[in-house]
Order: structure tokens, then C-alpha cells, then sequence
């Protein structure tokens, strides 16, 4: 069982800028929930009550919404609003909240590597809230926790298929289909944001991945690309390598919050949901 889950949320949200000077762009809503509590609702729901944060100095808002509201909680107290803190704020009394600095942006395998002290030995889940996911059955991480668990010794990565004009921003696998599973890709290479020409494929990582502590080890090995950054696909296919990588063509539908296209069109689609589920 998967007990921890790490949201690398430590980004300045420049491209939505002004309102990313004081508020994360983790927490602008989709409809009238933060993009991060989705994203926390989706481990939560999978039994995962340990959640980790790679935050910067300046994101003290994030804790501020993981935090108890006495004072709001009392205004609303009695009145049908009371509903609407349900959720979050049986988040906030189960739930262990764990806080690490990443005090330079160094890439997404700088920020899970800040978090070793606290997650290592164990296997945990990742959630980049930015890639918003919705379900009608089982969530992107309780599929990839599923199929960790039948495979305790292999990283698990959630692949979709993108066009092929966009596999420049993403890392992108090559690898062999499972014979008993065509969802399941035993993944031999991994290439970090490749041109068309590069590419072994069009299977993209998007933000749901579970990791074993082995991670650590490689992600310290990693050598800084050309911006200074260090990837975590170049850790995550040092162990494809080994044979320790699985990704998993999930069900589901995935919307990038990270553009303000996105962002839109995940609050146009959750609106219509809604409205059909009413």
C-alpha cells in the first residue's frame, strides 16, 4: 500500500501572472475548488493520508489553506455554506502535512530529491496538480498505485498519447507492449522533451507517477541539462535500463491547468459535468 504522496508545487506560476504574486497557482479554483485540492482528494481518496509539499519561501499560502479556519468556520457555522469547507476540512484533521524548501528551481528531479529525508524507504505517489484528471471510475493514481502493487520493485508512470507536434513538452518512452495488457508498457528508454525527429514515440509522462526510494539513488547521479536543470526522466530511465520502469496508458481524462488555455478549458468542462450530473 502507498501511504505518501509528493505535489512538487514549489513554481512561481509565472504564466499567470499578476495574480501568482501572492496566490499559488496551485490554489486557483476550477470552478470553486483549488486545482491542489483536486489533486489532494485524489490520493486521499486512494487511502493516502501522508502528504508532502516542495514549496518555496514565498508559497505561504499553501499552508494557509491547509490550515484550520476557526474564525470562518464559526461565521458560517449553521448555514448552508457550512458544506462547502466539509471536504477540506476532513482533509485537514486525517491528513499529515510535511513541508520541504526548494530554495533554487533546479527542475522537477531537484524537487522530489528535497523530499528523501522524509519519504525514503518507502514506495510514494507524485501528483503534479497542474495536470488536471478526471474519473468516472478509479483515479490515475489509484491505477498506477494498483499496478505498483503488482510490481512492488518498479516505478510506475502515467503515459497519454499527444500529437506529435507537441512531444517536445514532455518526456516520452519507448518500450514493449505487455502480451497480457495492452495498457501496460515495459518501458526500455526514456527521452526528455525531444524535436519530432527524436522521439521514439508519441506516449507522453504526464504529472502522475509512483516511485520507489531507488529513485533518490539516481536522481543524486543525474548531471544538470543545458538550463541547469535536473529531470527526473533522466533518473527515471537509468532504471528503465534495469527494467524497473512500467507506464500506464490510463482511463481517464487529463486537461494541462499549467497554460491559461488549460486552466479555461478545465473549468469549462468541469462546469458541464456538472450540469449533467444534476
Amino acid at each position: 500500500m502507498i501511504e505518501h504522496c509528493l505535489y512538487p508545487v514549489a513554481g512561481f506560476g509565472t504564466r499567470f501572472l499578476p495574480v501568482t504574486r501572492v496566490v499559488a497557482k496551485e490554489l486557483l479554483p476550477v470552478i470553486d475548488k483549488p486545482l491542489l485540492q483536486y489533486a489532494i482528494e485524489e490520493s486521499y481518496n486512494c487511502g493516502i493520508l501522508n502528504h508532502h509539499f516542495i514549496i518555496n519561501n514565498f508559497k505561504t499560502s499553501i499552508q494557509d489553506y491547509l490550515n484550520p479556519h476557526p474564525y470562518l468556520e464559526k461565521l458560517i457555522s449553521g448555514t448552508p455554506k457550512e458544506q462547502k469547507l466539509i471536504e477540506i476540512n476532513e482533509i485537514i484533521k486525517k491528513c499529515n502535512f510535511i513541508y520541504y524548501e526548494q530554495s533554487q528551481m533546479l527542475g522537477l528531479g531537484h524537487a522530489i530529491l528535497q523530499s528523501e529525508e522524509g519519504l525514503k524507504p518507502n514506495s510514494f505517489a507524485v501528483i503534479l496538480p497542474d495536470d488536471f484528471c478526471s474519473n468516472k471510475g478509479k483515479s490515475v493514481v489509484q491505477q498506477l498505485i494498483d499496478v505498483h502493487i503488482a510490481n512492488p520493485d518498479k516505478c510506475i508512470v502515467a503515459v497519454e498519447e499527444v500529437d506529435i507536434e507537441e512531444v517536445h513538452k514532455y518526456g516520452v518512452i519507448d518500450g514493449c507492449v505487455d502480451s497480457e495488457n495492452k495498457n501496460l508498457i515495459k518501458v526500455s528508454k526514456m527521452v526528455e522533451k525531444p524535436n519530432i525527429k527524436e522521439a521514439p514515440s508519441s506516449l507522453a509522462i504526464i504529472g502522475r507517477y509512483v516511485l520507489t526510494s531507488e529513485i533518490f539513488t539516481e536522481l543524486k547521479k543525474v548531471k544538470p541539462d543545458l538550463n541547469g536543470e535536473i529531470q527526473i526522466t533522466d533518473a527515471l530511465n537509468k532504471l528503465a535500463l534495469k527494467d524497473k520502469v512500467i507506464a500506464l496508458k490510463f482511463e481517464g481524462k487529463r486537461i494541462d491547468c499549467g497554460s491559461v488555455e488549460g486552466f479555461i478549458e478545465a473549468n469549462n468542462y468541469f462546469l458541464i459535468q456538472s450540469k449533467e450530473n444534476t
